[in-house]
């Protein structure tokens, strides 16, 4: 399974979100690794700050990539594991076209603001182009809201399945990830540990619906 987690507008949580889920299915014992396509680089730092930490303990793959190698990459890593996941840049040039192409999911986290619903019609436009499933990610949702609540009640006019489970605003997701950790491992008994590993098994079943109606 290759996941890219794809959004045309910078910083609606696309790195925290890649990484989050890599330690939430390697703790549903799955081999994975994570690819960073972005030219920031977020992703590869927290990987290294990952595997000063965790040394030989560390069961993640991680490789920085560009261009063409990208999608090459991801193929070759999906023969040796069971989960790849893709962090992609914030712009539908080559290299993001690329990595939704070879995927078969595109993960868009939305937050609950007008600009971030907008962008998401770029992103979901490049998934339809390359016939690619698509699911949106509620990110950074705040309690309480009813701004939030108005806008994340309509995104399934977006035309794209909407993930039932909402990642709250939370200052756990951070804190884990500064430690070159994942909030399950940081914070296993907390909220977020509880909203990241629903959001892994539901992305599972998502996979599965679509390879059932890709079968039928």
């Amino acid at each position: 399974m290759i996941i890219t987690v794809a959004q045309q507008k910078g910083g609606a949580g696309k790195t925290t979100l890649a990484a989050q889920l890599a330690v939430a299915f390697a703790a549903m014992r799955r081999s994975v690794a994570t690819i960073d396509i972005d030219p920031q680089g977020s992703l590869s730092r927290w990987a290294e700050v990952r595997s000063q930490r965790l040394g030989e303990n560390n069961k993640l793959t991680h490789v920085k990539a560009t261009g063409w190698r990208s999608s090459q990459q991801a193929e070759q890593l999906a023969k040796t594991h069971q989960v790849v996941i893709i962090d992609s840049p914030p712009h539908a040039e080559t290299d993001a076209r690329l990595s939704v192409r070879v995927a078969d999911i595109i993960l868009i986290p939305v937050q609950p603001s007008p600009m971030d619903v907008w962008a998401t019609q770029a992103t979901l436009q490049l998934a339809r182009q390359e016939r690619v499933p698509t699911l949106i990610i509620p990110n950074r949702v705040p309690p309480r809201s009813n701004m939030a609540e108005g806008i994340l009640e309509n995104l399934d006019q977006l035309g794209s399945p909407v993930s039932r489970i909402r990642l709250g605003s939370r200052v756990a997701y951070a804190e884990s990830l500064l430690n070159g950790l994942g909030v399950i491992e940081f914070q296993p008994l907390s909220t977020a540990a509880d909203e990241m590993a629903a959001l892994a098994r539901e992305v599972v079943r998502n996979m599965s619906m679509q390879q059932r109606k890709a079968a039928a």
